[in-house]
């Protein structure tokens, strides 16, 4: 059985990728680690490295060198099958494009790492059940119910925005990694849906990724990209 550690969410270790072997390195981290948690604010602008790190924290690459561990677990270790199954159990995603499936509506979209995770399907309906507990995550997030049974393409940017927080929350995973979520949104909208992913959040580590500075004094932690990883200092 695995032994899920959220005292040290995320640590990498002696971490280098590169896209072949004759490549200038991406990423070369001698030591990088994120509380369980804790809210992070990941910065840095194109070309520094930021999706690729993602894609490691995801468990959806593996580092060309070094060591990957999420919540206590030694994913980079691991088949992409099993990195795959941590994934949806453990990991909650909100993308830049959001990645909503646009023949589904936006409760089904919400439920869906239910339908893959056994554990999320569970940790949803503690207090009643799975639909209990999406629709009560919508609410949450500001989505009326007139919206839950639309498609999503009948949605604004802003509420679509929503229905991908809530997707990522829902049965209350314990690593949010959210990739420039807001860059489609005015100022005030940004800010408030950053709060309320904090708010729904609580108990989770948030490793958020932007390269805009101006969010920084919202989390409690600000990561520039130059500070660690090495492959882009000059």
């Amino acid at each position: 059985m695995t032994t899920i550690s959220t005292e040290e969410a995320i640590v990498l270790r002696d971490v280098e990728f590169r896209w072949s072997q004759a490549a200038a390195p991406v990423l070369d981290i001698a030591e990088l680690s994120i509380g369980g948690g804790e809210h992070a604010f990941l910065l840095g602008p194109s070309g520094s490295g930021k999706s690729t790190l993602l894609n490691l924290l995801a468990g959806i690459s593996r580092p060309t060198r070094g060591e990957v561990r999420l919540l206590g677990q030694p994913v980079s270790q691991w088949r992409g099958s099993r990195r795959d199954q941590f994934r949806v159990d453990h990991i909650g995603l909100i993308f830049q494009q959001f990645n909503l499936l646009p023949y589904l509506t936006v409760l089904q979209n919400t439920l869906l790492p239910c339908r893959f995770s056994a554990r999320r399907r569970r940790r949803a309906a503690a207090d009643g059940d799975a639909h209990e507990s999406a629709q009560r995550l919508l609410r949450g997030l500001g989505l009326a119910e007139n919206l839950w049974h639309r498609r999503i393409t009948a949605l604004s940017v802003g509420q679509q925005q929503r229905v991908a927080a809530a997707r990522a929350l829902i049965g209350q995973p314990e690593l949010i990694i959210a990739d420039e979520p807001t860059s489609a949104l005015d100022a005030d909208s940004r800010d408030a849906f950053i709060r309320l992913l904090f708010e729904h959040a609580r108990q989770s580590t948030i490793v958020f990724v932007s390269h805009d500075r101006s969010l920084a004094p919202l989390f409690r932690r600000t990561l520039p990209m130059s500070a660690f990883n090495q492959a882009v200092r000059p």
